[in-house]
């Protein structure tokens, strides 16, 4: 089966057990968001909703971030992972914010050049926060598109380059939210039956069902 006809079954699949999908991090603007998806790096969204509710009580803008010491922040997030450079990330990125009269643009130069912002936290803010097409690949889509044989798994980048080109662009923004809700109900990194998933079932190769087994 070629890639295209294999993503294609697969976008049908994820349409029909997804028709919708909610964004999985707790916010209430553009900022918030922003926030949120840097923090969720190396660590579950459900510990970043917990986390998050007490950080935006007390800073819940660029300015109000600005005002607090790294360490305080530091503390109210000492339970996501990386805390420590998160912290010192979110008070430089609000600072950043400020500079460049308080507001967040929907430009991939300017919020990959704030502070603890990567591609992929850039691409969810333009897909989810800004409603601008982004396909943003995190390590649980790229696992899963490796799987599934859309990509060689070489690297992220690659596996962007590689589901862009399979998936037609008006679905990207709700693929990439499609994918992960399936990765957390039937796809799990670990101790994964392949044989008996809706997706890899089929799409992965015998070889690869094989070696997951081992």
């Amino acid at each position: 089966m070629l890639r295209s006809q294999k993503a294609k079954k697969i976008g049908i699949l994820l349409d029909q057990m997804y028709p919708e999908q909610p964004i999985p991090l707790d916010h209430k603007d553009i900022y918030t968001l922003l926030v949120a998806v840097m923090l969720s790096a190396q660590t579950t969204d459900k510990k970043v909703n917990q986390v998050t509710p007490n950080l935006f009580k007390i800073a819940d803008n660029p300015e109000s971030m600005s005002k607090l010491e790294v360490a305080e922040i530091r503390e109210i997030i000492r339970e996501v992972g990386l805390a420590p450079t998160k912290a010192k990330n979110l008070k430089k990125m609000a600072l950043q914010i400020l500079e460049n009269n308080g507001e967040i643009y929907p430009d991939w130069d300017f919020l990959e050049s704030l502070a603890g912002v990567g591609h992929k936290t850039a691409g969810v803010v333009m897909a989810q926060g800004f409603g601008k097409t982004a396909f943003p690949i995190d390590t649980h889509i790229h696992r899963l598109a490796t799987r599934w044989g859309l990509t060689n798994g070489k690297n992220v980048k690659k596996t962007e380059y590689d589901l862009k080109k399979v998936f037609q662009e008006d679905t990207w923004n709700r693929r990439h939210l499609q994918i992960i809700y399936f990765g957390r109900e039937h796809c799990p990194a670990l101790r994964h039956d392949l044989a008996q998933c809706p997706i890899c079932s089929w799409a992965a190769t015998k070889k690869r069902i094989h070696e997951e087994r081992k």
